[in-house]
């Protein structure tokens, strides 16, 4: 998260976590859990889990300012999920090509309510790969 270039995640101030930078355009459900925030963007997304980790997904860096434009949502606020659903949908090219990074935080933003939580290596993650140790 140090290695962001945005000040509010490279210091930490929303919680611990792990940023990675996407090679597929889609954002899949990390855990079982509730959607609790969508921002109207669609570039950014809250999941509770089951057992109260709130865990914010936020494609890019500064693409609020896009509008949504580039981004699709297949959930709402509310909606229930299971690991490896379909979350959200992005093009990557086109946001680089306005000029943004989609370097992706993954934050636990409650991260103050556990022991620690760890970014695991994971220099070639996939879907289903753990990527965060909670403790």
């Amino acid at each position: 998260m140090e290695k962001v270039k945005d000040d509010t995640f490279a210091s930490k101030v929303l919680g611990s976590g792990i940023a990675i930078f996407p090679t597929e355009n889609k954002v899949y459900a990390p855990a079982d859990g509730v959607i609790t925030s969508l921002h109207k963007s669609k570039h950014a997304i809250g999941i509770t889990t089951f057992d109260n980790v709130e865990i914010l997904i936020h494609v890019g860096i500064d693409t609020v300012k896009l509008g949504g434009q580039y981004f699709t949502s297949y959930v709402e606020v509310g909606d229930k999920v299971k690991v490896g659903d379909l979350l959200l949908e992005f093009d990557g090219e086109k946001i680089e090509n306005e000029g943004y990074d989609i370097t992706t935080p993954i934050v636990i933003t409650n991260t103050s309510s556990f022991l620690d939580v760890i970014p695991l290596e994971a220099p070639k993650a996939k879907k289903g790969d753990s990527i965060i140790k909670i403790l």
